[in-house]
């Protein structure tokens, strides 16, 4: 899933190559990617993109005050193109959920595989319209977002540090796979309480936050859409690398693993060595 520094990067990248074009068309190759009926896809045609902008991990077009908002969930990812194909995009034939025209006959297509459908795309008057933009906590990179206001929202939740990071509600941004990174760069467990996190604590979350996010939107700077992913992959420490070597002590990477998701860390530097429970092996944990 994309998270806030490869949408980042997206946004930039977009901001770029539409400037002093206008939308030329768009189609739908899945009819409930749109969640919007109002205002219609039309409206956007002919419109200038005025600017590109993020929303945690919401990726915003203005279209000359109409805004085509979407959400790449777990396996939606945006295809860039040069030169567009002129052939017409035919509804359930492709995993191509939406496409957009651009005057200089470039544009690009929203993809999502799997059968799992859960990309999301909007047209709206205002950002403020998509109910998952309303519901957006701060962002984590914003001036704003101070030590002493991440404080007091760790002090209101009485709920594991892994779900904390993850709720867009409190944080907005982060996902599965930078919530991994920045509790190994923190040394803290996935499972530690947040309300109970004392001073020295708090400020190394609130530094591994931040500059583990700030990191990774600086390495994937300047890259192309179609190289983001693998640029992720490669710069994770814990994430997705279980059973390999803790590039912090020399560990072994661990994994606990749920219904529809996983969660990597190394027990030496945020567990004092014990590893977690994994429904699957928590009889051998005892």
């Amino acid at each position: 899933m994309p998270e806030l520094p490869e949408v980042q990067a997206l946004v930039d990248f977009l901001a770029k190559r539409t400037a002093d074009l206008a939308v030329t068309g768009v189609e739908l190759g899945s009819i409930s990617v749109l969640k919007t009926f109002t205002p219609p896809p039309e409206a956007l045609v002919g419109a200038p993109v005025e600017s590109v902008s993020r929303h945690g991990k919401f990726l915003d077009l203005d279209c000359g005050g109409t805004h085509l908002v979407f959400h790449l969930a777990r396996a939606g990812w945006l295809r860039w193109s040069e030169t567009m194909t002129p052939n017409l995009l035919r509804p359930g034939k492709s995993p191509i959920a939406l496409r957009v025209r651009l005057s200089d006959g470039s544009g690009f297509d929203l993809t999502e595989a799997g059968t799992k459908k859960s990309l999301a795309a909007y047209i709206v008057s205002s950002p403020g319209d998509v109910p998952g933009i309303a519901r957006l906590g701060p962002d984590p990179l914003a001036d704003a977002f101070s030590l002493s206001a991440f404080r007091e929202i760790l002090g209101e939740r009485k709920h594991q540090l892994k779900g904390v990071l993850r709720d867009q509600s409190i944080i907005a941004g982060v996902g599965n796979a930078y919530s991994d990174e920045i509790l190994h760069v923190a040394k803290l467990s996935p499972f530690a309480i947040a309300a109970k996190l004392d001073d020295d604590e708090t400020e190394r979350l609130y530094a591994a936050l931040r500059e583990t996010l700030s990191a990774a939107v600086l390495a994937a700077s300047g890259k192309p859409a179609a190289e983001l992913k693998d640029a992720k992959r490669s710069g994770m420490r814990v994430h997705g690398r279980t059973g390999e070597v803790c590039p912090e002590c020399g560990d072994t990477v661990r994994e606990v693993s749920f219904a529809d998701s996983s969660l990597q860390y190394c027990a030496t530097c945020q567990t004092g060595g014990k590893p977690l429970a994994d429904r699957r092996t928590s009889k051998f944990l005892k």
